[in-house]
């Protein structure tokens, strides 16, 4: 007979906090998701939020809600995506979050904007971003804000 896993509240919370997130990654990653999969990235996105906000930190409530706003950006409703930065933004102000997740509350909000058409504003959030990008210690960190920072969609900024 297998062994079954058993979980507390908490650490089911927890694994699919993580587990959710990493397949919202996978379907960002992909380039020919079908309508279907754009759904379950939303979904997922909102779930792993959601899980995280029943457990984790303020941290992973900014992350959680950053990664909402990436998944909607992607899929061009600026509405929804800008919404979400803003709640990823005012969770790092409100905590002194800096170094990367700072840099990716920025990333959320100028591509929210560029997805809405205010290349402006999208643009301001992009060089604060750019600007953030340097304030990150860890240069393997670093790196990965970058890459991602340099990603489409930025809808013509």
């Amino acid at each position: 007979m297998s062994e079954e896993k058993r979980f507390t509240e908490q650490s089911a919370h927890k694994f699919f906090g993580i587990e959710l997130h990493n397949r919202v990654w996978k379907l960002l990653e992909k380039t020919d998701r079908s309508p279907e999969e754009d759904e379950k990235m939303v979904k997922a996105a909102h779930a792993s939020c959601y899980h995280w906000g029943e457990v984790g930190t303020a941290v992973n409530q900014a992350r959680g809600e950053w990664l909402i706003s990436r998944a909607y950006a992607v899929l061009n409703q600026p509405g929804p995506a800008l919404h979400h930065a803003r709640r990823s933004l005012e969770i790092c102000q409100e905590n002194n979050f800096g170094d990367f997740d700072l840099g990716y509350a920025y990333e959320a909000m100028g591509r929210a904007l560029a997805a809405g058409g205010d290349k402006t504003e999208a643009q301001h959030y992009l060089n604060l971003a750019q600007i953030q990008a340097q304030q990150i210690k860890l240069a393997e960190d670093r790196g990965i804000f970058e890459k991602d920072l340099a990603a489409e969609p930025w809808y013509g900024i």
